[in-house]
């Protein structure tokens, strides 16, 4: 079934418009995205009607973000069984998207079960589709629970590295609200230090070559009325030399067993560049991201994207004279090979700690990992 878009009215604030949200009109159940390739210039709103179209709107961005891909994995295996689809198919294809983020297919494991027990349970499709719906809107608040409990945890750790506050942090990519249940994982952590006065700066990186930095992130600083500046990715090792930089802040799509973080693609060099300067690099992301079945960073599969992301700037809001809307402008000649990984994997010996919503890991081992996700999954049990 084909997509549908939804214009947001003009008198809406962005801050107010949720990244995903479940409706039931009576033409039948929903899922509706905010449209992240339409941001910073037009805040649209994607109807999926389907699995097959929220696997589209994952595959390109339009949805992103790993806690955020977790809902969306979880509300579209719901979806499926609300409609009378194969909910085994659409958790397949939906688990599969983006194979990098760990978070979809937990999601997507998490309301698949739920929809199974109901049914071995009862037999019945509808308590069971039920039964999915209301795992994703239990994991939807779990996370915007997390993202808080991150916020104020990783604030006391930026306060303990760096007393006295005025803190300039860089971040990479897009983590606030647009990838999260609450108000994010990295940019939550910024967010918390803004409101109590102790942000002095926040580096944005633009995050090439799809520019989720200067897209999503500045569009979220600005509506929070944070203090940012822009820059691009290759100018952040001359803001360290500056000594302009006093801590690094990412977000992670998967963490592996000893501590690896795979992260937007441009993380690495961050690290690297922060322990040559001695800056903390400081990785925030909820206990889902930590995948104890990846041993380590060469375990982890990351995704290859589309050449033509590289090879040509893509300007879907703005008409261009000669190119198609949702077309892209070359930058390079015709047939171009590009190399474009969308992640790369930082060691655990660069990372300083992981912020997660049931503490801190630092130093960063393979020990207190496991021990912090057992303790985690206590606390779940429980």
């Amino acid at each position: 079934m084909a997509d549908q878009y939804a214009q947001i009215g003009e008198d809406s604030k962005p801050t107010e418009i949720p990244a995903i949200r479940w409706e039931e009109p009576p033409e039948g159940p929903v899922l509706v995205l905010l449209d992240q390739t339409r941001l910073p210039a037009e805040e649209v709103e994607l109807v999926c009607t389907d699995a097959s179209a929220l696997v589209e709107a994952i595959r390109s961005l339009a949805v992103r973000g790993a806690p955020l891909l977790g809902i969306a994995g979880a509300y579209g295996v719901a979806l499926a069984a609300a409609r009378g689809f194969d909910v085994d198919e659409a958790a397949a294809v939906l688990a599969g998207a983006r194979p990098t983020a760990v978070n979809l297919a937990v999601g997507v494991r998490r309301a698949e079960a739920a929809y199974r027990a109901e049914l071995a349970k009862s037999g019945d499709e509808e308590l069971a589709a039920g039964a999915a719906l209301a795992a994703a809107r239990r994991l939807h608040r779990e996370d915007a629970a997390a993202s808080a409990a991150m916020a104020e945890r990783g604030l006391a750790l930026l306060d303990e590295l760096l007393p006295g506050g005025g803190h300039r942090v860089l971040t990479h990519c897009n983590t606030g609200s647009l990838v999260s249940g609450g108000e994010g994982t990295a940019f939550a952590v910024a967010l918390a230090a803004h409101r109590a006065g102790q942000l002095r700066r926040l580096w944005v990186d633009e995050t090439r070559p799809l520019l989720q930095g200067a897209r999503l992130t500045a569009y979220e600083a600005a509506r929070s009325g944070m203090a940012y500046t822009l820059l691009t990715d290759n100018a952040a090792g001359s803001l360290f030399a500056a000594g302009e930089v006093d801590a690094v802040l990412i977000g992670a799509d998967r963490i592996a067993a000893d501590g690896s973080v795979a992260n937007k693609v441009g993380s690495y060099p961050l690290a690297v560049l922060a322990r040559y300067h001695h800056v903390p690099f400081i990785v925030v992301a909820p206990v889902t991201t930590v995948d104890p079945d990846t041993p380590d960073g060469a375990s982890i599969e990351v995704e290859q994207r589309a050449g033509h992301e590289v090879t040509e700037i893509a300007a879907p809001q703005v008409p261009v004279a000669g190119f198609e809307a949702g077309g892209g402008i070359p930058v390079a000649p015709l047939g171009t090979q590009a190399y474009n990984p969308a992640f790369d994997v930082t060691p655990p010996e660069l990372v300083t700690a992981i912020v997660t919503e049931e503490g801190v890991v630092s130093p960063v081992t393979a020990e207190a990992l496991a021990e912090l996700c057992a303790r985690s999954r206590e606390v779940t049990t429980s």
